[in-house]
């Protein structure tokens, strides 16, 4: 800490060059502790760079010791018409179908009209119901028509959010239109009717018919798309999408069919291969990260000296503790099989390669064995790697957190010493200050005493 100070005007020394060499010297055991400090911080860095890469390792593991992770599939489809999409529980299946009926959405088209009374002959009315879905299970919607006076704003009004239905006005001569009201839902379900007024279910129950719309007379009927399975058996759907036919495939329909389409799912080798390439490839960046971070450097210093030094992690044991569980982890047997036969590899020099012709061969002769061998390497892994980098009792994690508490009471200790040495600085200050006025005193009494001296008779 330096402070501007006045050097000494009586001894002439340079009070403020002596207070500032006497500081630094009052200040090395803090100085120390600053290095401290920083080397902490960057162990804790590089800690916590480790932790991340081991976590990620941990998700990777357990994904591939999923066994819902080795039903992964592909399909395709026969025709371009069907577009097949596969997800969890799909197994290797082949079925044929016929496309005999898209799913549609009801169309309601009004006649010709000029005005709103024209469309409404015995009066507009002060709302509208609009009655969708089954007659067993209908859903009503009340639209308020007050402030509608012309054709577009009915169809404003009936554009609503959460009416089920889209309305537009279609002018078909300069004075005649013609209102278009379609569902936005398809399939049988997706049906609507709209009442004059507000209506209630009991109203429905007990036949309620002031229609302004009926689902029997729309120019296009709402339908279920349908499909024949191989004995003719049909299967519909509300939507152009058929998700339950077979367990995990879906597949959509978007043209009839008449010849059959097959739809075809098999299992998907490059969705398992990637599986175990990247826990290998994940196991590589944890490895990866522990060599870059303890290896040592070879530098040459000013005088000519080799200087050798050590990577920030090399002299942790923990760090050793933990490559050497992670490579146990994936390099032992699993009921007595070598990941070798796998294509999972541990070279001489520690490192973990991943050889896909040889999986794909173990794959093509015994998909059980590789399942087994790989599944059970990837729970081994995610373990070992859950028991270091948990964020509630991780090993490491745990480490971390007790290297920033040993920080935090460094900083403390730093922030000590700036008050201590403040204290230090002005006891100097006011030492040599002191020393000034002592002498400034002493240099008054000489100058007295030399003046009676001087005053003094003279004898011959």
């Amino acid at each position: 800490m330096v402070s501007l100070g006045i050097d000494g005007m009586i001894s002439g020394l340079k009070t403020s060059d002596l207070i500032n060499q006497l500081m630094q010297v009052e200040a090395m055991p803090q100085t120390m502790l600053k290095q401290k400090v920083s080397t902490t911080q960057t162990f804790i860095t590089a800690l916590q760079g480790l932790n991340t890469r081991v976590a990620s390792l941990t998700d990777v593991a357990k994904t591939a010791a999923k066994p819902e992770s080795w039903q992964a599939t592909s399909a395709v489809s026969s025709a371009p018409s069907v577009k097949v999409t596969t997800s969890a529980g799909s197994q290797p299946s082949n079925l044929s179908f016929t496309v005999d009926r898209l799913a549609k959405a009801q169309t309601s088209v009004s006649g010709n009209v000029t005005d709103l009374d024209s469309y409404f002959p015995g009066g507009v009315p002060d709302s509208l119901t609009i009655v969708s879905g089954p007659a067993d299970k209908p859903t009503l919607v009340t639209v308020d028509l007050d402030g509608v006076t012309d054709l577009a704003g009915l169809a404003t009004k009936l554009n609503t959010a959460g009416t089920g239905i889209t309305a537009s006005v279609v002018k078909v001569s300069s004075t005649e239109s013609r209102l278009q009201i379609t569902g936005k839902a398809t399939g049988e379900d997706g049906a609507f009717d709209i009442h004059r007024g507000t209506v209630t279910k009991d109203d429905l129950a007990a036949g309620a018919s002031d229609l302004v719309v009926s689902r029997s007379a729309a120019l296009v009927a709402s339908a279920d798309a349908a499909i024949s399975l191989w004995d003719g058996q049909t299967v519909t759907s509300a939507s152009n999408t058929f998700s339950d036919v077979l367990t995990g495939v879906s597949f959509t329909v978007s043209a009839l069919e008449t010849a059959p389409v097959t739809v075809t799912t098999t299992r998907n080798d490059a969705a398992l291969t990637k599986l175990a390439s990247d826990l290998v490839g994940s196991m590589g960046v944890v490895l990866s990260e522990i060599t870059s971070r303890t290896a040592t450097t070879t530098t040459t210093s000013a005088d000519g000296r080799t200087v050798i030094a050590g990577g920030v992690l090399s002299g942790d044991s923990a760090t050793r503790g933990i490559q050497q569980s992670l490579t146990s982890a994936l390099a032992y047997p699993v009921d007595g099989i070598s990941p070798s036969e796998v294509g999972i590899v541990l070279g001489r020099d520690g490192a973990f390669t991943f050889e896909p012709e040889k999986f794909a061969a173990a794959l093509a002769s015994d998909p059980a064995k590789v399942q087994r061998v790989v599944s059970g390497l990837a729970e081994r892994v995610a373990e070992t790697a859950t028991k270091i980098s948990s964020p509630i009792d991780g090993s490491l994690t745990q480490k971390i957190k007790s290297q920033e508490s040993f920080t935090k009471n460094l900083t403390e200790q730093v922030s000590d010493w700036d008050r201590r040495l403040a204290t230090r600085r002005s006891g100097l200050e006011r030492t040599y200050a002191s020393l000034e006025v002592t002498l400034s005193g002493l240099q008054s009494q000489s100058s007295w005493l030399a003046g009676q001296v001087s005053s003094l008779p003279s004898w011959s």
